[in-house]
Order: structure tokens, then sequence, then C-alpha cells
């Protein structure tokens, strides 16, 4: 029963789901491998991730069945905004994917909403982000025209989501991890602006992250750097979402589910991440008053390519330092290979970044653990030496123990 105007209520404490992002089969295994509880993936339309690679139709019966197996639910994006002239198809794509198993369907457009119910009655339905939700009245709102979960605003703060959490008894989901849009989610119109791409139909071009300088009106040619630095700067950017530290607050906040954003990153942000907030929200599930944040985790999490790490809004407004005005990603280390199964003498891998004998290198796999081990020998699939391996081939590295599927395998750089 939904709560009444003014009531609290008393929600049961249930561990989280951690939900993680799926941009094609590949990334999909890799986050059930790595302890997705839940997936968000896409087909070829209507979601706002249409650059990833996404899923045909087959390819969601193959997900879903895959993913189901490994007792992991997965939901479908159907988030984007609908214009008039694409109801027809959008009707047409939800017929075609009524009959796959999906536990949920995710969406923003009202209208959408009220589509996906018509045409897929019975199925439970995710309110997305770009809905904007801020407050526990919007929630309500939602609640009532059948929907089951509202992923909160990433503007809200932490006593604000406690707040909504008290007052609704839906389902809620927060991302804790990941890259922030610069206006409220899909709102920014500068991608539709400066490419004719909209933003709001999954095709934003991230004009964001592009680097500006200004220009004088009676000075044409001229540029000047917004601030001072060699290498120009990114005017509009937004440090990453990272609350590895602020977990316990949103697990006791009561929230239903924890989202990681990343549907266009790689296999190697995917499996880095996903391990790291697993370990973390099981061990303090396990052990609230024993759980202490780990220095190593915060490690893994800046081995990854990121822009620095904020915590956005959760502790209140951000300040200056929450913007990243000093352009580049962190990119400390590179996903090297892949690896395929363990074999005589060594492991199988397909190499994803050159490889070289002598090479000092991290073994990453389940936990959040790593092994460095230097790369004395690798052979080819024949078992002839080779000195360097190059991005697609398949060769075995020798001496390599206790790897299994879809463990990775990451350089330090060095320059």
């Amino acid at each position: 029963m939904t709560a009444t105007q003014g009531e609290r209520v008393t929600r049961p404490r249930l561990k989280p789901e951690l939900l993680a992002p799926a941009g094609n089969m590949e990334k999909l295994k890799v986050a059930i491998r790595y302890g997705a509880d839940a997936v968000y993936l896409g087909g070829k339309a209507f979601g706002l991730r249409n650059l990833a690679g996404n899923f045909t139709r087959l390819e969601l019966d193959e997900a879903v069945a895959y993913a189901h197996r490994h007792n992991v639910k997965v939901y479908l994006t159907v988030n984007a905004f609908a214009d008039n002239d694409d109801l027809p198809a959008l009707e047409r794509y939800l017929a075609e994917v009524a009959d796959i198993p999906f536990d949920a369907f995710i969406a923003a457009d009202p209208g959408v909403v009220a589509l996906i119910a018509e045409r897929c009655p019975g199925r439970d339905i995710h309110l997305s982000t770009q809905a904007n939700t801020t407050n526990w009245r919007a929630a309500r709102f939602w609640q009532a025209q059948g929907v089951k979960r509202v992923n909160l605003a990433r503007e809200m703060s932490l006593d604000a989501i406690r707040e909504t959490a008290q007052r609704c008894d839906m389902e809620l989901e927060v991302f804790i991890h990941g890259a922030m849009c610069i206006s409220y989610s899909g709102r920014c119109l500068l991608s539709s602006a400066m490419t004719g791409r909209d933003a709001n139909k999954g095709e934003c071009t991230q004009p964001c992250r592009w680097n500006y300088s200004i220009v004088e009106e009676t000075r044409p040619g001229e540029y000047f750097p917004i601030h001072e630095d060699e290498s120009g700067t990114f005017i509009f950017n937004s440090k990453d979402l990272c609350l590895i530290e602020q977990l316990p607050a949103l697990v006791e906040c009561g929230v239903d589910s924890l989202k990681i954003e990343g549907r266009m990153k790689g296999i190697y942000y995917a499996a880095s991440v996903i391990r790291i907030y697993r370990e973390a929200l099981d061990r303090y599930w396990e052990d609230p008053q024993g759980y202490r944040l780990k220095p190593e985790w915060l490690e893994e999490l800046a081995k990854v390519s990121h822009r620095g790490y904020t915590t956005g809004f959760l502790l209140g407004k951000p300040r200056d330092v929450d913007h990243e005005y000093l352009s580049c990603y962190v990119r400390n280390f590179e996903f090297v290979a892949l690896v395929e199964k363990e074999t005589e003498g060594g492991v199988q891998v397909v190499v994803r970044n050159r490889l070289q004998a002598g090479d000092v290198l991290e073994l990453i796999g389940q936990g959040a653990h790593f092994t460095r081990f230097t790369l004395s020998a690798m052979t080819d699939l024949d078992g002839v030496p080779l000195t360097v391996a190059h991005p697609n081939q398949h060769v075995v590295l020798c001496g390599v123990t206790g790897a299994g599927e879809f463990d990775l395998i990451r350089r330090e750089k060095t320059g």
C-alpha cells in the first residue's frame, strides 16, 4: 500500500543489489563474473546509450538466459524521450521484445511508461534517472502510475535520499560510481546544438568533455584558454562520482539498488569497479560494526580511467573542487589481456594491448586482490615462443597460475 501524505514508512532492512552496466555480451559476462546482482542493457533502439554496442533481438534472448542461469536480473533500458514520429516504431519494438523475460523495463518518458504498461502488462517498470526525480512526492507520483522503482536524481543529498526512503514504500535506486552529466541527466542540449545528435535519444557526443578556448568578438583568430595550461581545459567538465566511502550510509538509508554507470566503458573498467563495490558491500553487510574502509579499495578504483573523484551532491552542494578544470583523464594503468582459460604451462589470453617478455603485469580476478608478476615467456597457440604479442592475438603466458576465464591482466603506464 502506498504511503499517505505525511506518513512515514517502515522499510525492511534488505541488502541492496549491486546493479552494473552491460553494453554488450562480453561486458554482461564480465559484470556477472565480478559480482553484479543485476545488469542493465539496451537493445538497438530507444535507449540512452545508442553509441554502445547494445544487443540485437537474438542477443537479448541470449543475454537474459545467460544472466538468469547465474541468478542475475536483467533490466532493459527504454529510456529515450519519444517524439510522435517515434511512437509507431516504439510500439513495434515493445511487441518484438515483449516475450523476453526481462526482470524490468527502465523508462523515463511518461508516455513510454504508459505504453510499456499497455503493451507489456504485468511487467515491472523502473523509472530512469533521466526523469530527474528529486523529491519524495515525485517518487510517490510515479508509484501511483504503476512504477515499481525510481532511480533518484544524482542531485539529491544523503539527507534527501534518507527522507525519501522514509516516506516511500517503493524501491529506490541511486548511482554510486561513474561519470556525471553537467546538466540534470539527459537534459543537456549541447550535443544537439553542436553536432545534431540528441542526448535525449541516446546519441550524446559529450561536447562537455571537449577542449575549449574563448574568442573575443573584436579579435577573431585570437584564442584565450580558460585556464593557463599548455593542454587547454575542459570548461564544462565534472569529476566522476565515487561513493565507496559513503556506502554504509546509503545501505542504512534503505536504498534498494546501488548502480554503477558505464555501458560505454570497457571491460577493464567494469570488472575493476564492480569487484571493489562487491567486496565492500559484502563486508559491510556481514559485519556492520566491524566494517572498515580498506585503503586498497581506493587504490584499486584509482587504477581505472577516471577524471578525479567526487561525492557529487551527496554531502551537499558541490564546491569548486568538484569540477575538473585541468583537462585529461587519469589513466595510470592499461588493460592488456583477457584470460580465456588455463592451459598446460600457463594461461591462454586474448591480447588487447601490446605485450612483450619482461613486462611487469598484474592479474586481477574476483575480489579486491591482485597478483603482480613479470612475464618471463609466452608462446602462440602452437607453442612457438614469442617476444612480442599484438592486439587480438591469442597467446599463452607461460608460468602464470591461478587464473580463470574473464580474469584480466593490466600494466602500469610508465610514460
